[in-house]
Order: structure tokens, then C-alpha cells, then sequence
């Protein structure tokens, strides 16, 4: 499956900041998380944003999904601009076309995986909710797991539940933050195997911030940030 955008038209960036920037008040001065930086990501392009622990990527990536809201700059999301957006608006936006992956898994800890997989089609008025979670968790190896709640599941096979969540809404860009950092080697490698196999199969873009280098290869474009800039 492919998502071309709205008219049928692909050469639209999916993602595209211009001047971002993002400074924190503090009591000696002002941090400057991000400064000034200017990207686009192309429609099914897969996007490595790589650099030090503290150099900012966390923080881009929440500005690039309307997590956060930016201190200067602009943001456009599928084309739509971020700061044309309210909260709720944003929300939407994400709900309907954007996918998420975290270090963390994120899962609710009362909600069984497939509960925990139905929750976004839920909340979206999906009728057949329970039905597409079920063959979701299927594709990602877990469907003898169903009714397990996230403490009985491996880290491993929380992220499954995570990126079967992710993948079930059908989203036209996946962000994902470290989805190996929690994981050891031989279970992180699996989990991209999955991770890459199932955003190829349906064309998402996928922006994926990481500090492995040889996950990052296996993107086909890299964004390296140094101290808030991007430097190459």
C-alpha cells in the first residue's frame, strides 16, 4: 500500500521545517535546544536523525509531529502547518496520519495488547477495531498473545505490541525514537527486521531517531545533528 497525498500528487515533502528553533528559559540565561534548522523529508523517504545524546533529536522530532510547539520557525506535517493549529487540531492531524514508536514501548499497563493495539482505532470511531488489532498483532508474531497484558510480555515483545499500534491506523509517516534502546542486541535487531519490513510494505515515511549507527544505515537518507544544528 502507498499514500500518495491528497490530489494523487508525491512531490509534496511529508515532512518540512524552515528556521526551527527552540530556546528554554532558565534562571542563568536562555538554552538553545534547536537552532535554525531547515529539513524536508519526501513522501515513503526513510530518514535516520543521528547524532550525541543531547544534541537535540528527541526535541526535533516532537516539534516535527506537533508534539511540542516550536519557539521560532515552521513545521508542515502532510502538508498541512503546524502552527496554523490549535492542540485539538494537531491531535487530529496525528490521529488520522501519523504513527508512533517510542524507547519506551508506551503501552498502558491495564489495557491487554490487544486492547492496547484497538485504542487508537477506537478512539477513531473504527467499527472493526477489534478485527484489524487481532490481524495486526498476527503479522507481528503475537498473535497467541492477545489477551497478555504488558507486563507479562518480554520487552521485545512489548515493542511488537508497539509498533503493531503504530502500523494498525494505516499512517502516512511513522515517527520512531530509539525503538531499539531498550532492547538488547539480538532482540533490537529483530525488532527493526520487523520494523523496516512492515514501513516497506506500506510505503510510510519513516523518520527514526537513533544513536545506533548501523540502524541509522539502514535508512536511506541521514540528518546528523551537532548541538541543535543540522551538520550534514
Amino acid at each position: 500500500m502507498t499514500h500518495p497525498d491528497h490530489d494523487g500528487v508525491n512531490d509534496r515533502p511529508a515532512i518540512a521545517a524552515a528556521g526551527l528553533s527552540k530556546r528554554v528559559p532558565l534562571a542563568q540565561g536562555t538554552l538553545t535546544i534547536l537552532d535554525g534548522v531547515d529539513l524536508a523529508i519526501a513522501t515513503g523517504e526513510t530518514v535516520a536523525l543521528v547524532g550525541a545524546s543531547g544534541s537535540g533529536k528527541s526535541t526535533l522530532l516532537a516539534l516535527l509531529a506537533g508534539l511540542d510547539v516550536p519557539s521560532s520557525g515552521h513545521v508542515e506535517l502532510d502538508g498541512r502547518s503546524l502552527d496554523r493549529l490549535d492542540e485539538d487540531a494537531r491531535a487530529a492531524l496525528r490521529a488520522g496520519r501519523v504513527g508512533f514508536v517510542f524507547q519506551s514501548f508506551q503501552l498502558l499497563a491495564p489495557l491487554t495488547a490487544l486492547e492496547n493495539v484497538m485504542l487508537p482505532l477506537d478512539l477513531a470511531g473504527q467499527r472493526d477495531a477489534a478485527a484489524r488489532a487481532t490481524a495486526m498483532l498476527q503479522r507481528v508474531g503475537l498473535g497467541e498473545r492477545l489477551d497478555h497484558y504488558p507486563k507479562q510480555l518480554s520487552g521485545g515483545e512489548q515493542q511488537r505490541v508497539a509498533m503493531a499500534r503504530a502500523f494498525v491506523v494505516e499512517p502516512v509517516i511513522l515517527f520512531a525514537d530509539e525503538p531499539t534502546g531498550n532492547l538488547d542486541t539480538v532482540t533490537g535487531e529483530a525488532i527493526a527486521d520487523l520494523l523496516f519490513e512492515m514501513n516497506t510494505r506500506s510505503g510510510t515515511t519513516l523518520l527514526l531517531v537513533t544513536h545506533d549507527e548501523r540502524l541509522a544505515a539502514r535508512c536511506g537518507r541521514q540528518i546528523r545533528l551537532d548541538a541543535g544544528r543540522v551538520v550534514g
